[in-house]
């Protein structure tokens, strides 16, 4: 066996440890780009290619990278609000037949979202009162007759009156909505639920808020959350774990402690650095290059046209996730580390 093979091999996903709440294993979502006379499939977007995941109960796993990186297609492709093109996926040891739509209803109340932009996620013809109660209604989770007090119990736990119930959403602030947005999401006593750029619409102010808000549920409704986001402050005061994305592939995986200290990867180094300061004494360093198209991505390393370490052999060989001290790197010249045999 070669030592990129043994490499490989021991780069390989294991099974599900015990506790694990989610296993994603391979997992890819690619888009067809039709073109032609005849719109034929010329070749495909590759927003999520094979990447591999687990989280425990309880946890905040983060994800990160640039816009147009794949983060939030790998949210709604675990969800199945876009449909995977390949890869196996599991709820709490349960596996879920990615290619059958009905495969996933009997998960669709574990699995939650809440998403990024407040103003077009909520219905404008619905009061507050029928969003929140339309999904506990299809999913049985209390008779009709107990509703407007279960109502009425999530907007408290968000920070809401009750006497809103009956508003519609157009009477109501950024924050405000994203917080009813919360509140339909924990209604249906999900375990996981994906936070796709939650904050990134609202104001500095209302950010900190919603942030501790969601901190404040996790821990006293035991909630997993698998945060998407571009903002690496945010990322590091909130995360357990970090998964590093870029191409639709992970190319870093470590504990928040660990990575903001020592990233192992230059791309999450170059992310790193790259991060606004008020010290007048440091500017913060911009990435370069230009990024390759993910319909025709080039050989090798996918980062290598911009990595201040490229060497031939990364032009030539695809790296996968190699442990790096506490971390794992894609990446054959690890900052820090000697080179991967």
């Amino acid at each position: 066996m070669t030592a990129a093979a043994s490499a490989r091999a021991e780069a390989a996903p294991a099974p599900s440890a015990p506790g694990t709440l989610l296993d994603v294993q391979g997992l890819k979502t690619w888009f067809p780009v039709m073109g032609g006379v005849f719109r034929k499939t010329m070749g495909h977007v590759k927003a999520v290619n094979d990447v591999s995941l687990s989280m425990g109960k309880g946890e905040v796993l983060s994800v990160v990278g640039e816009s147009g990186c794949g983060k939030s297609t790998l949210g709604f492709s675990i969800l199945g609000l876009t449909p995977p093109t390949e890869g196996r996926l599991s709820l709490a040891g349960h596996p879920i037949d990615i290619r059958s739509p009905s495969a996933w209803n009997p998960f669709r109340k574990d699995f939650q979202i809440i998403f990024q932009d407040p103003y077009t996620s909520l219905n404008p013809r619905h009061t507050v009162f029928e969003m929140i109660a339309e999904p506990m209604r299809v999913h049985g989770v209390c008779a009709s007759r107990d509703l407007p007090e279960m109502v009425a119990g999530l907007l408290r736990k968000v920070g809401l009156s009750p006497d809103y119930m009956h508003r519609f959403p157009h009477a109501f602030s950024g924050g405000q909505r994203q917080r009813i947005g919360i509140a339909r999401a924990i209604g249906l006593r999900p375990k996981l639920i994906v936070c796709d750029e939650v904050v990134a619409a609202l104001d500095v102010s209302v950010q900190a808020q919603i942030i501790q808000l969601l901190l404040d549920l996790k821990s006293e409704l035991g909630l997993s959350l698998l945060f998407i986001s571009h903002d690496l402050s945010l990322v590091k005061a909130i995360s357990d774990r970090v998964l590093v994305m870029y191409l639709g592939k992970i190319v870093e995986e470590a504990h928040a402690s660990d990575l903001f200290v020592q990233p192992r990867h230059p791309y999450t180094a170059a992310l790193l650095e790259s991060i606004p300061t008020l010290d007048r004494g440091r500017r913060p360093k911009l990435l370069g290059g230009e990024i390759p198209s993910p319909v025709n991505l080039p050989p090798g390393c996918a980062f290598a046209g911009r990595c201040p370490r490229v060497q031939d052999r990364c032009r030539k060989e695809t790296p996968v996730l190699f442990p790096a001290d506490r971390s794992s790197a894609a990446c054959f010249y690890p900052v820090g580390l000697p080179p991967v045999p």
